[in-house]
């Protein structure tokens, strides 16, 4: 069996916030196939879009899965669905929750349900500051760059790492 190691984006602004993320991550730890390797800190972002809405709680969690990328997205998807999301096809809406596969191995690819690396990964601070928290600093993201090059090319624009307690 093949071990991919793969980077998640868990973000939302709905409801409690910070519980719904940690209760994520605990589902997403208990997919058969995915073991957690490691969770960053939790950071406080101003929403992309529509700005009218409450700034959004981020992490990103790295995981080892014998998952394909493709059913890694689907078990995501029903764990974003059990936890109160509703995908109602606005774009930088306000959510519950939102996970994205970042990264998965050193694969590039997309098709009509999934592109990894997650497009957009390289202007994202609140998905490049967390994943360098816990990747390797010379970590490649295939087709985009190295991790800590892409991390300095990108401003915080008011990105702060938040304690939970």
């Amino acid at each position: 069996m093949t071990l991919t190691i793969a980077y998640i984006g868990l973000g939302g602004n709905l409801d409690n916030t910070l519980e719904l993320l940690c209760s994520a991550r605990k589902a997403i730890g208990a997919v058969p196939g995915v073991r957690e390797i490691a969770f960053s800190s939790y950071y406080r972002s101003t929403p992309m879009g529509n700005i009218n809405q409450p700034d959004f709680i981020n992490a990103v969690m790295a995981v080892e899965t014998s998952l394909t990328p493709h059913d890694l997205l689907k078990a995501l998807q029903q764990i974003e669905h059990s936890h109160g999301r509703v995908r109602n096809g606005q774009r930088w809406g306000p959510r519950t929750l939102d996970l994205d596969l970042l990264t998965y191995g050193v694969e590039a690819f997309a098709d009509e349900y999934l592109t990894v690396p997650h497009a957009g990964l390289s202007e994202r601070e609140f998905v490049l500051y967390p994943m360098a928290e816990i990747a390797p600093p010379n970590m490649t993201i295939p087709g985009i760059g190295v991790l800590r090059d892409l991390v300095a090319a990108c401003p915080k624009r008011g990105l702060e790492s938040i304690n939970h307690g």
